[in-house]
């Protein structure tokens, strides 16, 4: 018995065993199942040849669902902040109700298969993946969806993939704009959180920090420089290891809004004034920026529109592909803007 009618007996065939069989990717056998165009003819006829052997029938239901013009997208998700996620998925809804596209909401985490969730998502018709930070970093994830010849597009600075659309701001230059805010505010002894690692945004925002500082001349001391994880509870913990110190910092710059109301909160439980005594930044002007006391000087980033931007940019790019068009990936960015609330103030008075 060979391999195919194997996988057979072990239940109803998938798009990714004719994929296997036709020597071609899964996105492609979507393509000829739903009558794309852009398919090579010798292709399609290794797709049907193949679909004839594994007596593959595809899902009624979802290629009804997505129907035969209607674009179907899949948002993947994989990050902590409950505010990051709420301004990413209510502007993807927005553009998809504006172009009469289904969204898929999927959580993409490490430990999961991502292959067969890859499969699963395009065996019921998904067109396009969104991916949204962590995600848009994630090297492994964007050459499995490379490997299935399915388009993406890239919510933050990502690793800049030649293949795939990307929406972002300047990360460093937002961070290096605020630096600048607090050292014009009088500090010196500024503190910053770093985000999580294995973000690139993470690096981008350190190094305008850095940056900024030796181009006024004022020396960071590394104890003032802690490793966050664009939550919460890091960016807490972080200030309380800061505020410990014989020398204290004046103001924290944290990598997000999470991170930064962590620090507010640990400089009352300190017994310190925010900002009478130490001021604090964020980034990303998510809802709880404005809804903690003091309300938080932060960098906004226009996290809703972007997720639209990126929204409009896959359909763009689906509706060209199946026109048979080429469409050359784009690299958009948007403009950022430093708002000014209650949280700093100039340092106290020695």
């Amino acid at each position: 018995m060979n391999e195919p009618k194997s996988r057979r007996s072990a239940g109803r065939p998938t798009v990714s065993d004719v994929a296997r069989l036709a020597q071609c990717s899964p996105m492609t056998v979507s393509r000829v199942v739903n009558g794309g165009v852009g398919v090579r003819e010798d292709t399609r006829r290794a797709v049907e040849a193949a679909i004839r052997q594994l007596n593959y029938a595809p899902n009624r239901a979802a290629r009804s669902l997505a129907g035969a013009s209607q674009l179907r997208v899949a948002l993947l998700y994989s990050n902590p902040s409950a505010a990051y996620l709420s301004e990413l998925l209510i502007g993807c809804m927005d553009a998809a109700t504006r172009l009469d596209a289904h969204l898929v909401v999927e959580r993409c985490d490490p430990e999961r298969d991502q292959d067969r969730m890859i499969a699963r998502l395009i065996e019921s018709s998904v067109d396009g993946f969104l991916l949204p930070p962590p995600l848009c970093d994630d090297t492994a994830l964007l050459a499995r969806l490379r490997r299935a010849g399915t388009r993406a597009v890239l919510i933050g600075p990502g690793q800049a993939e030649p293949d795939h659309d990307v929406v972002m701001i300047d990360d460093y230059q937002a961070a290096h704009d605020m630096t600048r805010h607090i050292l014009a505010l009088g500090h010196s002894r500024i503190g910053f959180v770093i985000g999580n690692p294995q973000q690139s945004a993470s690096a981008l925002r350190l190094a305008g920090f850095r940056d900024a500082t030796a181009q006024a001349g004022v020396a960071v001391d590394e104890a003032l420089v802690r490793q966050g994880q664009f939550t919460y509870r890091s960016g807490h913990d972080a200030a309380m290891d800061m505020l410990a110190l014989p020398q204290r910092p004046t103001a924290i710059f944290a990598s997000n809004d999470d991170m930064a109301a962590g620090c507010v909160a640990a400089a009352h439980r300190a017994g310190f004034d925010v900002p009478r005594d130490l001021t604090v930044c964020g980034f990303d002007d998510t809802a709880i920026a404005a809804t903690i006391w003091p309300e938080l000087t932060t960098i906004r980033q226009p996290i809703r529109e972007m997720a639209a931007m990126a929204t409009d940019l896959l359909a763009q790019q689906i509706r060209a592909e199946r026109s048979g068009e080429d469409c050359t990936p784009r690299l958009i960015t948007q403009a950022y803007e430093l708002v000014r609330r209650e949280s700093d103030a100039p340092p106290p008075a020695s």
